[in-house]
């Protein structure tokens, strides 16, 4: 099975809550394309800088988990109860198409790319600004987020998230 042949998954309404849906791209044996970081697993925080300066223990980030799937030049990542599912061309047409994670509601595109081994994520209504995936020397995922103070989170992969895994990020006041 090719990733053409999946639907593309989007975030039910009011975030995907307490467990992840199941997977998605399950049988879909189409190998990653040239340049891809095989992100593909069920990923958790460890630890993450804010501005340069490390975040303290209480920080809920620290509670944040997610699961990458991968496929062709297909990647879908679930985590802070959003589905962001996209083709790794470049194109805003094949593009994330689907909700912000902080309110669930507000639509949101975002165009995908893989760069020298990065996973690359540049909404256009937010020129300049890139989020990226990429794994460290250890096998770690390192995330940025420069619209987010600078964040970099560090992850490690915990398993290859199959089934319906708990969801244990919380925001502040949810």
């Amino acid at each position: 099975m090719r990733a053409d042949d999946i639907p593309i998954a989007h975030t039910p309404p009011g975030g995907f809550g307490d467990t992840f849906p199941p997977k998605v791209l399950i049988g879909c044996d189409e190998p990653l394309v040239d340049g891809a970081p095989d992100l593909r697993g069920m990923w958790k925080a460890i630890a993450a800088t804010r501005g340069g300066t490390p975040v303290t223990a209480d920080d809920h980030i620290l509670t944040y988990v997610e699961r990458v799937e991968q496929c062709g030049n297909r990647i879908i990542d679930m985590g802070g109860g959003t589905i962001a599912d996209a083709r790794a061309d470049g194109t805003e047409e094949n593009g994330v198409h689907d909700v912000s994670a902080f309110d669930y509601t507000t639509p949101i595109t975002v165009i995908a790319s893989y760069e020298d081994g990065v996973f690359v994520l540049r909404p256009p209504a937010i020129p300049g600004l890139e989020v990226t995936r990429r794994l460290d020397e250890h096998g770690h995922m390192i995330w940025t987020r420069p619209d987010q103070g600078g964040l970099v989170v560090t992850l490690e992969r915990v398993g290859d998230g199959d089934g319906t895994p708990r969801n244990t990020f919380r925001r502040p006041g949810a």
